[in-house]
């Protein structure tokens, strides 16, 4: 009987072990060698370092734009780095934004491994930076999350003073994820929550949803499930094209629905 029970506590362990494993495998999947830099495209940028709170040194990008009026503080997805957004750096760039992006732990040249609690940590130092270090208002400041980077960023306007919001192909929260994912599996076993669901219904500035109706792999219905419980004032852009190219297959639409949403925030 004992041998019994120390198997099944062997076999149970195992099975936790493994769920935890392919919850982080699922969630991170960060590239340390950055394939190109800003300046490739064009983009004069400073290439900087700034500590989080726990002591990690994270490395960023920022990108100034003399005739902005908006900071753009970019929370990029959980794939590569900062330098597979050079497309997208570009081109809002272009649309008038100073931009500071940065990578979080783990991923590019930043020190760290990644975990929710860590990459919320990661978001307010690098929001710390530009309001401590560069004296850059708050009511200057527009987050921008990209897919992971929109808990991210959306948990970061839960916090802190932001003039606005913008997410790119974000999901409700990683217990909805599984669902998709993994039917099977108990939403009580996920560990990394990503809970923007509870967060935006909370946050009354103004905030744009971006996402594409093809989306292969964050489905539009939990877009509209978030911008459902997201207070008021929101504005919704349906794109079209997969998850990580419907700026560019949607790309006159991508501009002008952000130059239009921005005449509001204003």
């Amino acid at each position: 009987m004992l041998k019994n029970f120390i198997y099944l506590i062997i076999f149970l362990s195992t099975v936790f072990l493994y769920i935890r494993y392919m919850e982080y495998r699922s969630l991170y999947f960060p590239m340390r060698h950055l394939q190109v830099l800003p300046d490739t495209v064009g983009l004069s940028f400073e290439d900087l370092n700034f500590m989080t709170r726990d002591g990690k040194k994270l490395n960023g990008w920022f990108l100034s734009n003399k005739d902005s009026t908006y900071m753009l503080l970019f929370c990029h997805g959980n794939g590569g780095n900062m330098s597979h957004r050079i497309e997208k750096l570009l081109i809002l760039h272009h649309l008038g934004f100073e931009i500071f992006i940065f990578d979080y732990r783990g991923y590019g040249k930043s020190e760290g491994r990644p975990s929710e609690r860590g990459l919320y940590q990661d978001s307010q130092a690098a929001y710390d930076y530009l309001v401590l270090e560069r004296h850059i208002r708050p009511e200057r400041i527009i987050l921008y999350g990209e897919s992971l980077g929109g808990a991210i960023a959306v948990d970061l306007v839960a916090r802190k003073k932001v003039k606005a919001l913008i997410t790119e192909e974000a999901f409700s929260s990683t217990s909805d994820m599984t669902k998709v994912i993994f039917p099977f599996l108990p939403s009580f076993l996920v560990f990394q929550r990503y809970d923007s669901l509870s967060k935006i219904k909370k946050i009354y500035i103004q905030k744009l949803i971006i996402h594409s109706i093809n989306d292969e792999i964050v489905p539009f219905k939990l877009a509209e499930k978030l911008f459902a419980a997201a207070a008021e004032p929101k504005t919704f852009l349906k794109l079209t094209g997969s998850h990580n190219t419907a700026f560019l297959d949607s790309d006159n639409l991508y501009r002008e629905g952000i130059s239009s949403w921005l005449k509001s925030v204003r």
